[in-house]
């Protein structure tokens, strides 16, 4: 039998290899999770409990932001003064001529639930006599419009996100009744170099029934043309529109959510 002079010492490598291959095969791989974001497990007791909010019926939850709680426009402006329309029973009125209307605090993404009616004693004609809009960050518009009867284009409609999207149904009600618009509005996220990182989108419910899911905003809404973005601040004020006619709104709040 010859000897190998060799083998001692790849027998000694081999001895120290295998272990630390095997070492390496039986490492778990793990996921890479952001230092300060804990994966809890399923039912762990131990999770925060989400904080409580209060829902009295026909008012406003208990952390929501009251923009109108019948009696005043205390938490708006109007051309940058005192907001001119009518306040009476509860409900806010349109002042024609008086201008547009927006929230003295600025807001990015929320919630917002908001309630409006065209007078019984109105004439709708497509755009004309019974025509508003709520506009998000003062430049995206959710259309307020008689529609029930009524005809326009279907962009322009109540329940479209103006000149954008139509509603997926038309679920307005008649002159006379109030509509609810029950809002969750995501606002755009621009880079630092002013371009777009993240479009906006709109969930709408509108007397209860979805008309917008998750629609994407695509840009600051403008009458006969394509929208388009900018970039802005990351909080802006709520709008009402004055288009001339006396519509009317109550019961209105804001929920900011969380980025």
């Amino acid at each position: 039998m010859r000897s190998c002079p060799l083998c001692p010492v790849l027998s000694v490598a081999a001895l120290v290899a295998i272990p630390a291959v095997l070492l390496i095969a039986a490492a778990p791989v793990q996921d890479a999770k952001p230092a300060d974001k804990k994966e809890w497990g399923v039912h762990d007791m131990a999770r925060p409990q989400p904080t409580m909010v209060e829902t009295p019926a026909s008012k406003a939850p208990s952390d929501a932001v009251v923009l109108f709680d019948g009696t005043n426009l205390d938490k708006w402006t109007g051309n940058g003064g005192t907001a001119d329309w009518f306040v009476k029973d509860g409900y806010f009125e349109v002042k024609p001529g008086s201008g547009n209307i927006r929230t003295k605090d600025g807001f990015g993404s929320c919630q917002l639930h908001i309630e409006w009616m065209i007078p019984a004693d109105r004439e709708c004609k497509g755009q004309g006599g019974c025509n508003s809009g709520l506009f998000f960050m003062d430049r995206y518009e959710l259309q307020i419009l008689g529609s029930n009867p009524n005809q326009t284009y279907v962009d322009g409609m109540a329940g479209a996100m103006y000149g954008q999207h139509p509603p997926l149904v038309n679920a307005c009600r008649p002159n006379g009744q109030w509509n609810t618009y029950d809002v969750i509005f995501h606002a755009p996220a621009f880079k630092s170099d002013g371009s777009l990182e993240k479009a906006g989108s709109m969930t709408v419910f509108f007397n209860g029934v979805l008309v917008q899911d998750n629609s994407p905003i695509l840009g600051a809404t403008a009458h006969a043309a394509k929208a388009k973005y900018s970039a802005h601040e990351p909080a802006l004020p709520i709008g009402l529109q004055d288009h001339g006619d006396p519509l009317r709104f109550r019961n209105v709040w804001v929920r900011p959510l969380a980025k």
